[in-house]
């Protein structure tokens, strides 16, 4: 049978192939046993909790289909269940895990990947991202126990799985999360490109009675996403940046197939890299918000947090690549921020999972208090810390051989990045050279793919590409 391993965030395969309606009950099954033994153990934080778990999914083929399998396995083993009636955000769903006092819950998505894939993420009783040890928990229960299943209608009719839209919770908390009242009032004009994905319409409720003006795009449900992976980069931007030039609006957030990641554009379509909404939205919270705390970031992160904490006096966490290690800080308490290189940022009072829509509302708010384009908030950024541009390239590389390339590369660092000696090394999620000017390389591999992903940040571009093609020549020493 085909073997089920679980990645930087969730499960994830192949619609049709290992990602089956045999296999997606065989990991229910799985989570249901592993849930119902800490329910059970009289240490684990779950005992005493009611035995409640919520089920999402987005628009990819067959999700609606792949979440009521899960639900059936999940009502059959005596949990209440908890059901989207349609396509839902994945922080939608992490909150409501929080809100509703469940044991745990499950999203059926493969976010940002390609339409061909589907995945199984686990969300745990916090309302954030399970813990690499609850992962592998879930893994060991699989195929211990035969599948128990029962059948839609009798888990509907006797009330063990319920319909309930998660949405309107998620939303009311956000507008207390934000000064809604300054946000309502700032005749903004906001774009906000879904990708084709669970986002779309979001900010059109949330912003309804305002005098903001909302402009949705690519918010129609296509299984194959327009054609590109459901992900905020660049490539992927081309029709609303047109779009943009021609019809300017203050901002344009991008969100990813599931809307717990962010991406963005300027009003008229120049692109706003993840880093530099990171920046924003770290120097709003501590400029604007007069707020103070930790801030979090995933290695594969700007600098341009580290001497913007250095400037404000604020703790700086560095944390693995995948937002479960930043949740695992913002459960600690005390977080201001929390972030990662691919757009996943955590906001404090909130629950400690990376929201998209929380990033978009937090935007407007920068904007409404600011008032002022964000495009001059990011020259005052630059002016005070520098320019960073960053890069990153994935190549295939055999994942037998990559613990000897993570070895060799640790032990025999290269002195100079660009001429810049090194003055650090960091080597608990893949190698990263830090440069004296702040400039770096860092190679990692992917959780379960034969890839190797190389990142770099310079002062410019083409700085920035050359580290990368360095990195990949590293590749070929050994």
């Amino acid at each position: 049978m085909t073997q089920i391993k679980f990645g930087t965030d969730g499960w994830r395969a192949v619609i049709g192939e290992d990602f089956n309606f045999v296999n997606v009950a065989r990991v229910a099954q799985a989570a249901a046993d592993c849930w119902n033994f800490e329910i059970h153990h009289s240490k684990s934080e779950l005992f005493g909790r009611r035995r409640k778990v919520i089920v999402g999914f987005d628009r990819r083929f067959f999700s609606d289909r792949f979440a009521q399998i899960s639900a059936e396995v999940l009502a059959a083993n005596g949990f209440e269940v908890v059901l989207t009636p349609a396509p839902s955000p994945t922080p939608a769903v992490s909150f409501a895990v929080n809100d509703l006092g469940a044991v745990g819950g499950v999203m059926i998505t493969a976010s940002h990947n390609p339409p061909i894939f589907n995945g199984f993420k686990l969300k745990s009783w916090y309302g954030g991202s399970s813990s690499p040890e609850q992962c592998k928990a879930v893994e060991r229960f699989i195929d211990r126990n035969r599948v128990r299943q029962t059948t839609w209608k009798e888990a509907t009719d006797s009330g063990q799985i319920l319909i309930q839209d998660l949405c309107p919770a998620h939303y009311r908390a956000l507008t207390k999360l934000v000064n809604f009242k300054l946000i309502a009032k700032s005749k903004l004009r906001f774009a906000h490109d879904a990708l084709f994905g669970v986002g779309a319409g979001c900010f059109e409720h949330i912003l309804a009675r305002t005098t903001c003006r909302v402009t949705t795009l690519n918010g129609k449900h296509d299984v194959l996403f327009g054609g590109i992976n459901p992900e905020p980069i660049l490539q992927n931007y081309g029709p609303t940046q047109k779009f943009l030039r021609a019809h300017p609006h203050d901002l344009c957030l991008v969100t990813d197939g599931d809307a717990d990641r962010v991406g963005g554009m300027d009003g008229r379509g120049s692109y706003l890299t993840t880093h530099q909404i990171i920046c924003l939205l770290l120097r709003h919270f501590f400029i604007n918000r007069r707020q103070n705390g930790r801030v979090v970031k995933a290695l594969t992160t700007t600098s341009m947090v580290d001497k913007m904490c250095a400037a404000y006096g604020l703790p700086l966490v560095e944390t693995g690549v995948g937002f479960k290690y930043i949740c695992a800080e913002m459960l600690k308490g005390g977080v201001l921020l929390g972030a990662e290189e691919s757009g996943g940022i955590g906001f404090p009072g909130h629950i400690p999972e990376r929201d998209g829509i929380a990033a978009g509302l937090m935007l407007l708010e920068m904007l409404a208090m600011e008032k002022r384009p964000i495009n001059e908030i990011i020259t005052r950024l630059e002016k005070q810390f520098g320019p960073h541009r960053y890069g990153r390239i994935d190549i295939h590389f055999p994942l037998e051989k990559r613990a000897a390339l993570m070895e060799f590369l640790a032990a025999n660092p290269s002195g100079r990045l660009l001429g810049s000696p090194i003055d650090g090394i960091k080597t608990f999620d893949g190698v990263k050279y830090i440069a004296r000017d702040s400039s770096w390389l860092m190679l990692r591999g992917s959780g379960t793919e034969p890839v190797l992903r190389i990142y770099a940040e310079a002062k410019t571009d083409a700085a920035a590409q050359k580290l990368l093609r360095l990195g990949v020549r590293l590749t070929r020493l050994p």
